[in-house]
């Protein structure tokens, strides 16, 4: 799920709702499952964050917080079972074909316009990716026993952008928007 406001004016209510499925939910997944693969030395944890999870963007900040968090418990649950059997991997989808805009708790977006309509439209026709195709990006991901799988040309693009310039990101990427969006 989604909440698209300032960190600013968020919401407490919008924090607890959103880091209880994004982040919770993943935890408790995790747990549920982790202590049968540890016994029987098998299996895979997929855990999914989001590109956001690699990248923080303005209005985002409930989101990012949740995808970031998930990353982090992943990587260092991957590091806690290294030598094992279990497969530990973290999932960084870009834009998928989802109603994740639609369904989300939008009050502000990047540019600062409040029409969730008009987000809906951009991502609608940002979201390149069908959810077919990001899950078989995910099992091969599995069968590879890779430990990042990122979904989509935009997920593998700004995570490049992000390891060039890992402090001056977000200048590249909103010059590139504005670009775009011309």
């Amino acid at each position: 799920v989604s909440v698209s406001d300032t960190v600013l004016d968020s919401r407490y209510e919008d924090w607890d709702w959103i880091v209880g499925i994004n982040f919770w939910g993943v935890v408790h997944g995790t747990k549920a499952f982790l202590p049968h693969m540890v016994e029987r030395n098998t299996g895979s944890i997929v855990n999914v964050s989001s590109i956001f999870g690699i990248i923080a963007v303005p209005t985002q900040g409930l989101y990012n917080a949740t995808k970031f968090a998930v990353r982090g418990m992943t990587e260092a649950l991957r590091h806690e079972l290294e030598g094992t059997g279990v497969h530990v991997a973290v999932v960084h989808p870009g834009g998928i074909d989802t109603n994740i805009v639609r369904n989300s708790r939008h009050r502000r977006s990047p540019d600062g316009t409040t029409d969730k309509d008009a987000s809906v439209a951009r991502f609608q026709k940002a979201a390149r990716t069908t959810p077919t195709q990001a899950a078989e990006t995910i099992l091969r991901g599995i069968e590879r026993r890779e430990p990042r799988i990122l979904i989509g040309a935009d997920a593998k693009l700004l995570e490049k952008i992000q390891r060039s310039a890992p402090v001056r990101y977000w200048t590249i990427l909103k010059k590139a928007l504005q670009f775009v969006e011309r």
